[in-house]
């Protein structure tokens, strides 16, 4: 799901092979000091109409448009080209019969940097879910991992997760991982999240009974071949803040960005078929100069528009949505499947009753629950729509409530929901691909909310420096 504040300053070798465009010689090399010299351009470059803009964004997802937020910022003209009828890209929520149904599984954290950084967090109307969360393991369920507890009333939970000592050593854990710098976590050994949770010295029961868990829900990744540097920043962040949802669903977060923007910089329903670094021939709009592209897209669009852009692997999210007369928990926390049948990850992921956190996600008398199933690529006869049963029989036990009388208001399955982060992971991803031409998206830092603004935001910034803007004011606009 979401990030703590990941500074996306460590780097590695990019396996990236994009083709240059025939018009743009490729840029000089950096020097030893590290600057980058003024690009040359083509004198073929193809002449811009008075109605084109400075800079094409191609998506408008949230990296799309906080890139665009960065540059008109700045005075630049800027036109952010969307496919589809809406803005947001996977972040997006949908009414049905008075019911808010958030697309996938997002999650947002208080200790994202980025969100402070670009969004009015007050404006924004955050609902923190419960500190802590609910575990269901072995027939029972238990709260766990408040870090908002001393240490010592950690160890005293009746928590199943070990012996007192075992509960007091999770609890420094995840204390050290709040305090600890980023830039330590980041060079620690990497390996797997699973692997990484072996060697910590916990006890098996304090990592299957909630790490396990949690951090399968927090990643999307319930095999945890995560690299164990991201899971360590996902504890941190965790540890750090709190897990929160806008009031008005999660399609808020990419439309306050929008709204930011002087009218009329967001287009939908313009396919862009090719892209270029002077600008991108669209389907049904003729061709938009520019004097840079920004590509902001999902990773798999991505790589059709630019042909040798790694391809990552994902995590596929499936969401159910139930109405219930009555909330199964008076409380919006997060709960947790414990329970590893023949040792393989449950059905269910996690639940949540999202009418708890604010009453507008329901009509006046109903309850909403969101159910996330991780790791389906495939269904049998009658798609996602028919593991229904399956989930619902599940959410009786998790719940301790009959479920028979619930209605099924419908499943999202989103089978690119997350880019996969095994190690060795970069999660700074070059975003210049040659002079006036960029990549922007969460598969370029994290794959999480505060990845896909921190890209974003890393890709205007290069676009303002091989335009010229003054060295001082891209520094001024980081620093904000």
């Amino acid at each position: 799901m979401r990030l703590s504040d990941a500074r996306t300053d460590w780097a590695s070798p990019s396996t990236d092979r994009v083709p240059a465009p025939r018009c743009l010689r490729r840029p000089e090399p950096r020097d030893q000091g590290g600057s980058t010299p003024v690009p040359t351009y083509d004198f073929t470059r193809r002449a811009r109409r008075p109605s084109d803009p400075d800079v094409v964004v191609v998506g408008a997802g949230l990296a799309g448009l906080a890139a665009a937020r960065a540059l008109t910022g700045h005075g630049l003209d800027v036109q952010v080209l969307e496919t589809t009828d809406r803005i947001g890209g996977r972040m997006a929520t949908r009414e049905q019969d008075g019911f808010r149904l958030d697309d996938g599984s997002h999650l947002l954290n208080t200790a994202f940097p980025e969100l402070r950084r670009t969004l009015d967090l007050d404006r924004l109307d955050l609902r923190p879910l419960a500190p802590g969360v609910l575990v269901h393991s072995a027939g029972r369920r238990y709260r766990a991992g408040d870090p908002q507890l001393a240490v010592a009333r950690q160890a005293a939970a009746r928590a199943p997760l070990g012996s007192p000592l075992d509960k007091a050593r999770l609890a420094g854990r995840l204390g050290r991982l709040a305090t600890t710098p980023v830039g330590r976590l980041q060079a620690r050994p990497e390996t797997t999240a699973a692997r990484a949770l072996a060697g910590h010295g916990l006890a098996q029961r304090t990592v299957d009974g909630f790490l396990r868990p949690l951090l399968s829900a927090l990643l999307s990744d319930p095999a945890l071949g995560t690299s164990s540097r991201i899971a360590d920043l996902v504890l941190r962040s965790y540890a750090r803040g709190r897990l929160c949802l806008p009031a008005g669903g999660i399609a808020a977060v990419p439309a306050q960005l929008a709204a930011a923007l002087p009218a009329g910089t967001v287009r939908t329903r313009v396919q862009v078929t090719s892209i270029a670094a002077d600008g991108v021939e669209t389907l049904a709009h003729g061709r938009i100069g520019a004097q840079a592209v920004i590509v902001a897209t999902d990773a798999r669009s991505a790589t059709g528009l630019l042909p040798g852009l790694r391809l990552p692997d994902f995590h596929p999210v499936t969401t159910f949505y139930h109405a219930a007369d009555t909330a199964p928990l008076g409380e919006a926390v997060l709960l947790l499947d414990g329970d590893r049948p023949n040792g393989h990850p449950p059905l269910v992921s996690h639940s949540l009753v999202l009418s708890e956190l604010h009453p507008s996600y329901a009509p006046d008398g109903q309850a909403l629950i969101a159910t996330t199933v991780l790791g389906r690529r495939a269904f049998d006869v009658g798609g996602p729509a028919g593991l229904e049963p399956a989930v619902r029989a599940r959410l009786t036990e998790l719940y301790d409530v009959p479920t028979s009388g619930w209605q099924f208001l419908g499943v999202r399955h989103v089978p690119d929901a997350l880019p996969a982060m095994p190690p060795p992971h970069n999660p700074r991803r070059p975003v210049r691909l040659l002079a006036g031409l960029y990549v922007a998206g969460d598969h370029r830092d994290t794959s999480t909310v505060q990845g896909a603004l921190v890209s974003g935001r890393r890709a205007a910034q290069a676009v303002l420096g091989d335009l010229g803007v003054p060295a001082d004011a891209r520094e001024a606009e980081a620093a904000a």
